[in-house]
Formats: C-alpha cells, structure tokens, sequence
C-alpha cells in the first residue's frame, strides 16, 4: 500500500477506524442492530492492520469498536430472547 504525502516511517489510521468506533458505541447506546456491523468491520480492519506490519494504525480505536460491537450483539439478542419468551408466556 502506497501512501502519498506521508513521511517514511509514519503509521496512517486505517480508514474505518472511526466508523468502527461510532458503529460500537450506537450498537450499545440506541441501536444494537449495528452491533454485527461493528464486529464485521471491525474483525476486517484488524486483520488488514495486521497484515501492514506497523503500516496502519488505529488499532486501539477500532479495538474498542470491536469489542463495544460484540457486546452489542450479545445484548441485542439478550433483549430478543426476552422480549419473546415474555410475549409467549403472555404476561405482558
């Protein structure tokens, strides 16, 4: 990967770091159907910043984002189970 207007040596962060990031935190806070969409990217960009071999940065941010996304899901499937098993005991 070539990247112009940087000096040699530098790490650059990997493009998706923030949406990873924002993508875990909406996951947790208000939407937990991004959760999956977190854990996609973000297990796609950690394998593409392992591969650079120190080229690309941005590993802690999309780190979070990974895990936030994960945890996301889990609760989102959590809240499913129990919103179901609720309606079909008919104690709602």
């Amino acid at each position: 990967m070539v990247i112009p207007n940087q000096p040699i040596g530098a790490t650059v962060e990997h493009p998706n770091a923030t949406a990873v990031l924002f993508l875990g935190a909406a996951s947790i806070l208000c939407c937990g159907a991004l959760g999956p969409v977190a854990w996609a990217l973000g297990k796609r960009a950690l394998d593409q910043i392992e591969a650079s071999g120190g080229a690309i940065g941005g590993r802690a941010q999309i780190l979070v984002g990974y895990i936030l996304g994960i945890v996301g899901t889990v609760l989102m499937v959590l809240m499913a189970t129990a919103f179901l098993l609720i309606t079909l005991s008919g104690n709602a």
